[in-house]
């Protein structure tokens, strides 16, 4: 059923993937010339293209997931598809930075709600996965019952 607690997992899951294009993951208080994420003193998502295609794409499967509730096999499939999705992303994030990290030796770097958000989308990714895994184990023990 749609209005099962797996839903409203699914559903902070994807605004918190879709509120990481909006917010930036952290700032500098000023720029920094050699750096090519912090160019613009700002480390968002729209930085590369990559990073925006992956958390894009983790949103938007953890929004399909939620109208695939009659079918929880492929409802369990899209959200680990989403959870993987997100961990790519936040694995390419964290490489992007460490590439730049030579460029930033002196600047004060100040991370923002963006670098919690991949985590808070793993976080309820998984609690979704294992309620929509629950009502499976549910589902097939009423079946053994009849």
């Amino acid at each position: 059923m749609i209005q099962r607690i797996q839903t409203v997992f699914l559903l902070l899951a994807a605004a918190s993937g879709f509120g990481l294009l909006a917010t930036p993951i952290a700032i500098t208080p000023e720029k920094i010339q050699n750096s090519t994420l912090f160019s613009d003193s700002t480390y968002s998502v729209g930085d590369n293209l990559g990073l925006v295609a992956l958390f894009a794409l983790a949103g938007a499967l953890a929004l399909a997931s939620i109208f695939l509730f009659k079918n929880r096999q492929a409802q369990m499939k899209i959200t680990r598809f989403a959870i993987i999705a997100d961990v790519l992303g936040l694995v390419l994030a964290i490489i992007l930075f460490w590439q730049d990290v030579q460029n930033l030796a002196s600047a004060n770097i100040n991370d923002l709600a963006g670098a919690y958000l991949p985590f808070a989308f793993l976080l309820f990714g998984i609690l979704a996965l294992m309620f929509i895994q629950k009502d499976e184990r549910l589902v097939r023990s009423m079946d053994r019952l009849r």
